[in-house]
């Protein structure tokens, strides 16, 4: 168990370079060869920036849920994937998100609100709304590409699962926020 840990915690690093770097054939690897255990380490890196039990939870059952409609839904358009493929996908999707949060708690640190409008305050939130999309367009793409790899679809099916699974999850975020369980829409 400690050498598949190990071996799972070394994949996990390379995967999470190659997504950088070359996120189509990095996805091709994680889907095809990837192992559940690499899955731990997202859940670690989870669990430092979500610290709170009920946020852990809350965003546990947000992975679960996703994976279930995806899968559940890719199904029904003639996906030919697995669901451990899904799930390994959604997976390394959480690397964009928990880049976020580390990114906005290191900056509150740095840079506490209230910011100004100065020239310099204004250039720090234009600065701060382009890595944020920037971040988010990584996470549509790793989206993209776990529905493609995973469940075997070709764009059409994958846009009619994004049409059928986005308001679904988007209700569901917003539950959770509304809860106060985030103090933004969690996916």
């Amino acid at each position: 168990m400690l050498d598949q840990l190990i071996l799972s915690g070394i994949a996990f690093c390379r995967n999470s370079i190659g997504l950088v770097v070359r996120p189509y054939e990095t996805y091709r690897k994680i889907v095809d060869r990837g192992s559940a255990w690499e899955l731990v380490y997202v859940a670690v890196l989870a669990y430092f920036f979500l610290v709170s039990p009920v946020k852990v939870g809350a965003a546990i059952a947000t992975y679960a849920f996703v994976v279930l409609a995806a899968w559940f839904v890719g199904q029904r358009v003639g996906g030919r994937g697995t669901f451990k493929s899904v799930a390994l996908g959604w997976g390394y999707t959480m690397l964009p998100t928990v880049c976020w949060f580390f990114m906005t708690s290191l900056l509150y640190v740095l840079l506490p609100p209230p910011r100004t409008t100065s020239l310099a305050g204004i250039a720090f939130s234009v600065l701060f709304l382009v890595v944020s999309a920037t971040l988010f367009f990584w996470k549509l793409t790793l989206g993209y590409l776990t529905l493609r790899f995973g469940l075997k679809l070709d764009l059409a099916r994958i846009l009619v699962v994004v049409a059928i699974v986005g308001p679904i999850v988007g209700v569901w975020s917003w539950g959770i926020y509304r809860l106060g369980i985030f103090k933004v829409p969690f996916l």
